[in-house]
C-alpha cells in the first residue's frame, strides 16, 4: 500500500490540504486491518464527514481505494481477467 508520504501528496494535488490525521488515523499499525475494512466505509466516512467536511471524507474514501488498487495490483500473476472482474465489482477499476 502506498507509503504515508504518498497519500499526502494525493490528498495535496487533489485538494490543496494534505489531510494528515486522516491518513495517519487509517493506517495506525494497531488497526490498520480494523480501519481498511470496506465494510465500514459508511459508518468511517460519515465519522470524516463530521469532523473534516465532505471533502475529508472523500480523502478517506480515496485512501481506501488507493489501497486496494495498490494491494490488487500485487497480484498481476493470477488471472487477468479475474483481477479484472474482482476490481470492477469493488468499484476500484
Amino acid at each position: 500500500m502506498p507509503p504515508l508520504e504518498v497519500h499526502l501528496k494525493t490528498s495535496i494535488d487533489r485538494t490543496g490540504k494534505d489531510y494528515k490525521e486522516i491518513h495517519q488515523w487509517i493506517d495506525d499499525p494497531e488497526k490498520k486491518y480494523e480501519r481498511h475494512d470496506v465494510t465500514k466505509i459508511l459508518e468511517f466516512g460519515r465519522m470524516f464527514e463530521e469532523k473534516y467536511g465532505k471533502e475529508g471524507a472523500e480523502e478517506y474514501i480515496r485512501h481506501i481505494h488507493d489501497d486496494l488498487n495498490k494491494r490488487f495490483h500485487k497480484l498481476e500473476n493470477v488471472d487477468r481477467k479475474m483481477l479484472d472482474d474482482t476490481l470492477a465489482y469493488f468499484g476500484v477499476k
